[in-house]
């Protein structure tokens, strides 16, 4: 008997592991992880920060087949992500949908190192106002497509089809949750996607934006949005809302009923508070709202009726090549910089009181690239302009952690922002001139000019969005 109880105990431990990693009292917590960095840190870099900091799910934008190996073997509950630029093409063939499932979901399925392919989102927030009806005629018949291709591979009951709803897809104009509703154009298209979901008995995937709502909406206070409990109350009848949250998300229950699904389960699929590139976008910030978050969720207190059954915390990592056009602030949703190291004191579970950073992270030699102050500088704006086209300079623009710093220093930081974006090339420095390498590194109090990742497989930068040159050049010109 002895010896059958030492035999099981190793099976015990890592049950009683795997259920303090996985489980939460209100749900699963998970993170989202994007690969859309100019250098990313390598997969296995990454699921190892997963693992050490006891995140045990995670979502993902696409079906990159790195990130894939990389999560093989690990017990990481994943969701596959399909970008929104297939969902036509899914929609109108069924080939294409077994074809990417056979791709991207049934081989990693085989074999001693599984991936735990939990879910299947079609589309990054295709619902999304900005986009119109760019892709919402054609999500559904992707979805069933893909549930479909799932079942001819006998996996559907394993891996469920999701849509991930953007935060501006429900509303309530009166700002009241009781008056919560999906917007008119989307109506139609809810009714559908929810009969699909809850016949195949697949959760409602949503984002919850409180530091949207905050910059948008002069009624919330930053302290309503942070889970302070000297916030106002936001009265809703007999009901008091005492925090951004708990507001946004009864609005979406109600929502929901109001189309006739009161009970279908929700996944907060990205929630989250940037760090930069925004008013009130800070470490501090960010970290107050994180933990008050993870508090209200394991107290299951306020107004919810019900709470999610999984959270997904955006962003795991910063991402120096995400769309910025909804603000600069986009690059900067990680819990962690770039490299995988900590910006706040937080944890993921009770087992662990701080982050645990990424280890053994290869950087490029500690090189800076700035302006040469002994040169004429009446063309420095301009250079810096032609910088900033082609990398990161969200931080100094308005908002930004680096927006103090004054001219000339703001273009030394656009001048290294490039030369880092492209490997430390000495023409990548010249700026006809003007830029000059250094090893003094130039950081200044919150402001860090950036040694980027030594990454032999990041692919050459090409960028997806231009910066506004107009507010850029009014800014380093001021």
């Amino acid at each position: 008997m002895t010896r059958r109880l030492y035999l099981l105990l190793p099976l015990l431990l890592a049950v009683t592991a795997e259920i303090s990693l996985t489980k939460f009292s209100a749900g699963a917590i998970g993170v989202n992880w994007g690969t859309e960095a100019s250098h990313p840190l390598p997969p296995s870099k990454v699921v190892e920060l997963l693992k050490s900091n006891g995140i045990a799910k995670v979502k993902l934008s696409d079906a990159d087949p790195k990130v894939l190996r990389a999560l093989s073997g690990s017990n990481i509950g994943v969701t596959v992500g399909i970008p929104n630029s297939m969902i036509k093409s899914l929609n109108a063939s069924r080939k294409v949908a077994e074809s990417w499932v056979h791709d991207n979901v049934t081989r990693y399925f085989d074999g001693g190192n599984r991936v735990r392919i939990e879910y299947v989102a079609v589309g990054d927030e295709p619902f999304l106002q900005s986009y119109g009806n760019q892709y919402r005629p054609f999500v559904i018949g992707a979805a069933m497509n893909i549930h479909n291709a799932l079942a001819k591979a006998s996996l559907a009951s394993e891996v469920k089809v999701v849509v991930p709803s953007s935060f501006d897809s429900f509303l309530s104009e009166s700002g009241r949750p009781s008056s919560g509703r999906f917007r008119a154009d989307l109506n139609k298209t809810m009714i559908e996607l929810l009969s699909f979901l809850t016949r195949h008995h697949s959760p409602f995937f949503v984002t919850i934006s409180p530091f949207i709502s905050f910059h948008q909406n002069k009624n919330i206070s930053l302290d309503f949005s942070l889970f302070k409990e000297t916030a106002k109350a936001h009265k809703d009848g007999r009901k008091a809302y005492r925090n951004s949250f708990d507001l946004s998300y009864n609005t979406l229950v109600t929502a929901l009923s109001s189309i006739g699904f009161p009970d279908v389960d929700i996944v907060v699929s990205r929630i989250g508070w940037p760090t930069d590139g925004a008013a009130n976008a800070t470490s501090t910030t960010a970290e107050a709202f994180l933990k008050g978050l993870m508090g209200h969720l394991e107290k299951k207190t306020g107004s919810s009726p019900r709470f999610p059954v999984e959270t997904y915390i955006e962003n795991l990592l910063d991402e120096d090549k995400r769309n910025v056009s909804s603000g600069s602030f986009e690059r900067h949703w990680g819990v962690f910089t770039f490299d995988g190291q900590a910006k706040y004191s937080f944890s993921f579970n009770h087992n662990a009181k701080k982050l645990v950073n990424a280890q053994n992270v290869q950087y490029l030699t500690p090189k800076w690239c700035v302006v040469n102050n002994n040169k004429d500088l009446s063309n420095a704006s301009t250079k810096a302009l032609e910088a900033c086209s082609l990398s990161d300079c969200t931080s100094i623009l308005p908002g930004g952690s680096c927006s103090g710093i004054g001219w000339p220093r703001n273009v030394s930081y656009a001048f290294n922002s490039l030369y880092q974006q492209s490997d430390h090339k000495a023409e990548s420095c010249d700026f006809g001139g003007l830029g000059l390498i250094t090893t003094v590194d130039p950081s200044e109090d919150k402001c860090r000019f950036w040694i980027q990742l030594d990454t032999s497989h990041s692919s050459p930068h090409i960028p997806i969005f231009f910066l506004s040159l107009s507010l850029l050049l009014l800014f380093l010109l001021s």
